[in-house]
Parts: C-alpha cells; sequence; structure tokens
C-alpha cells in the first residue's frame, strides 16, 4: 500500500508544472547537444510490442495501439528537431491481415484517424515541413481508408523539408518484387531514338539522291515532275529504312551507325545494376537507411526494409516496448551512432600534413 501511494507522489511531481517545464528545458538541452554531431538522415522504425504492453496492462489492444501512436509522434518530434530528414515507419505488414477480423479493423480505422490528425494544419508534420508518404501495396486497402490516406497525403504535399514513409500495408520481399517488375516492364519498351540530321547514312543517301538526280537531268530530258518524283522515292525509301512496319517483323540485316540490328531498340539488360533497382524501389529518392531501431527485444527484421539494409547501416534492437519508447531510449541510440560515425570518417580521412611528417621523419 505504501509503494502505491509513492507511486502516486512520485506521477504527481513529474506531471506539476515546474517538473514538466524543468524536462522539457533538459529535453531542448539534449537535442540541441546532439545537433552539434553528424545526424542520421535516414531513420526507420519497427513499433513493435502494443500488444503485449496492453496485455501487460490489462488493457484492450486498440488502446495498446493507440498509445503507440502517441509514442510515434513523440519520437517524430524528437527526429525531426534533431535534423532527421526522413523516417520511416513499419505501421501494418501485408502479413497482419492473418489476425483477427477485429484487430485489423481496429488498426485500419485507427490508422484513418491518426493519419489525418497528423496532417492537420498546424499540427506536427506541418509545423516541420514533413510530407507523409505511403508505402505498399494500395489494393489491399479498403476505399475508405484509402481515401483517408489521400488526404493526409494531399494535405502534406507541400511540404519539401522532411518526409514521413508509412509503410502500409507493405513487406520487403513484397516491395523488391515490385520493382523487380517495374524493371522488366521498363527494359521490355523500345528505347527511344533520336533522328541524326547529320549522321554518315543519312548524308550517304542525300548525295546518292543528288548524284541520280543530276544523272537523270543529262542523259534523258524528262519532264520536271519526273526527277522530282525520282528524288520522292528515294527519300520515301530512305524513310522507310528507319520507320519499322508495325505488320512487319523487324529487319536484322539493316545495320544502322550504331550497329543496332533492325530498327527497334531495346535497353540492354547487361546495363541493370542495383542502383537500377534503387530508383524503382518505394524509396527512390530518400537518402540511404542510417539506422533502423526495433522495440520489444525481438530480434529480427520481420521482412521489413531488407533491400535498403546496407553495409554501414546500424540496427539497433531494444527491449523496451514501443508505447514505452520516448528520448530517454532513443538518446543512447544516436550518441551510439554518432560515436561511430565519427570512426567510420576517422578511417576514411586521408592523412593530414602533420601526419605524413611523422611518417617521413620515422622512416
Amino acid at each position: 500500500m505504501p509503494s502505491l501511494h509513492l507511486s502516486q507522489i512520485r506521477k504527481w511531481l513529474l506531471h506539476s508544472p515546474p517538473a514538466e517545464w524543468g524536462i522539457q528545458q533538459l529535453r531542448e538541452l539534449l537535442i540541441g547537444a546532439l545537433r552539434q554531431g553528424p545526424i542520421p538522415q535516414h531513420v526507420a522504425f519497427v513499433m513493435d510490442g502494443n500488444r503485449r504492453f496492453a496485455r501487460n496492462h490489462q488493457i484492450e489492444t486498440v488502446e495498446g495501439h493507440n498509445l503507440g501512436f502517441e509514442a510515434l509522434a513523440r519520437i517524430l518530434e524528437v527526429c525531426y528537431k534533431s535534423g532527421v530528414r526522413v523516417v520511416t515507419i513499419y505501421a501494418f505488414s501485408i502479413e497482419n491481415f492473418k489476425r483477427s477480423k477485429y484487430e485489423v479493423d481496429a488498426l485500419m480505422d485507427m490508422a484513418k484517424v491518426k493519419l489525418s490528425q497528423l496532417a492537420q494544419h498546424g499540427d506536427l508534420l506541418d509545423h516541420y515541413g514533413a510530407s507523409i508518404r505511403i508505402l505498399g501495396q494500395r489494393e489491399l486497402v479498403k476505399p475508405d481508408v484509402l481515401e483517408a490516406v489521400d488526404r493526409a497525403v494531399n494535405l502534406t504535399s507541400n511540404n519539401k523539408r522532411a518526409i514521413l514513409n508509412v509503410c502500409f500495408p507493405y513487406t520487403s520481399r513484397d516491395e523488391i518484387t515490385t520493382a523487380i517488375r517495374s524493371t522488366v516492364t521498363a527494359y521490355s519498351q523500345p528505347a527511344p531514338t533520336l533522328q541524326r540530321p547529320f549522321s554518315s547514312s543519312h548524308i550517304t543517301q542525300t548525295l546518292r539522291s543528288r548524284n541520280l538526280l543530276s544523272d537523270s537531268n543529262t542523259t534523258s530530258p524528262s519532264p520536271p515532275s519526273e526527277p522530282t518524283s525520282s528524288l520522292s522515292d528515294i527519300e520515301d525509301s530512305a524513310s522507310s529504312s528507319t520507320t519499322l512496319n508495325p505488320d512487319s517483323p523487324p529487319n536484322h540485316s539493316s545495320t544502322g551507325d550504331d550497329g543496332n540490328n533492325g530498327n527497334v531498340i531495346y535497353p540492354d539488360p547487361e546495363t541493370i545494376t542495383p542502383q537500377t533497382l534503387d530508383e524503382h524501389m518505394y524509396t527512390a529518392g530518400t537518402p540511404p537507411l542510417d539506422l533502423l531501431v526495433r522495440t520489444s527485444g525481438v530480434e529480427r527484421l520481420s521482412d521489413f526494409m531488407l533491400w535498403q539494409c546496407h553495409q554501414d547501416t546500424q540496427i539497433v534492437f531494444l527491449e523496451c516496448l514501443w508505447p514505452e519508447f520516448d528520448l530517454w531510449n532513443f538518446l543512447p541510440v544516436l550518441v551510439e551512432w554518432q560515436w561511430r560515425r565519427k570512426k567510420i570518417e576517422e578511417k576514411e580521412r586521408p592523412l593530414g600534413l602533420g601526419q605524413v611528417g611523422r611518417l617521413v621523419k620515422v622512416r
């Protein structure tokens, strides 16, 4: 019983105006200190632990998800205030459709409400100039939810300083499959060809036509219209050599200046690189992933950002549940990332004049 009273007193003291003011000032001081060092430009979160938090506190699962959204709002403010440009969150996996209909419907309804709240004018995203982007399979979302999602995207479309990527519904394997399919489609289309008026074949055909015209004028007195028709016929034949008849198969015997057989040129599959697939990913145009954080103590990626994780991505697994996640949990992660980043920069930094001089003296 005394411990319960002490807990209530502690809670009352922490929520008193002087304590809240002091904590807020401390938060601002810590965030300002973080900005003095390198800041990750792209951070991703796997928001895990909402259901377990609800079970531990004997509340409804939906209420656990609501508390998880409040934690998201806190962390977004910390990220954008610190200088993070892109935040990507795993809001809803395609695999989550296997859960109970009650929970899935509740999550969809919550997504409508919370995205609308985030996108409200003057609220968090508008204050930091962040736009919402939805990454995932739109066709799996109900029309009423999709309408709310599109409304939130449109309301924040003019914000250009930061980005909030909401993966909903999403899996990384589905993203990679979609990117490969899009790449195959792009490379199955004929490459645009440019007409080159000064190419060697064009000059040769023009000279040949003029020689034939002059020969016909000197050898036989033909009507003035005949050379014109002869020239037009030659020009027609010349133009037909660079235009594919859609009803006829490509002529592989003709070779252009570039050495391409036929008249339809397709992109070379050998030119496909990882950068090509990057350009077809949902996250195209965003900085590389610097930091990925997952809460709840589970140490797996759960089919999230598999392509975007690279050799310099720092992956952190935390024991706290997502509704409990705040600046005090995130601060050590950012400090460790800054420390590692400085170590990498020191290794990549070339030798200075002083260091070179010392090496020469040692030799």
